[in-house]
């Protein structure tokens, strides 16, 4: 997907489809970070922390339920 820049005000702003904020489950009140490494500009939603835990439980237990079938489906 290739976007450009919108002037908004004395800035510079870059809107972002409504499908990738549903997909990133991101909406005007989420806080993202931005970072640079000089040549890439990187957005990313900022998740807490209880969030991240849930998230790690639960592919804990899938992996747990179905790591074996998973692995034999990869081969």
């Amino acid at each position: 997907m290739i976007k450009k820049l919108t002037k908004h005000g004395n800035s510079m702003a870059l809107v972002i489809d409504k499908g990738v904020l549903e997909l990133l489950e991101i909406d005007d009140k989420t806080p993202l970070n931005i970072s640079t490494d000089g040549k890439v500009l990187m957005i990313s939603p900022v998740r807490d922390k209880k969030r991240r835990k849930e998230f790690e439980e639960a592919l804990e237990k899938a992996n747990r339920k179905y790591g074996r079938a998973l692995k034999r489906l990869a081969n």
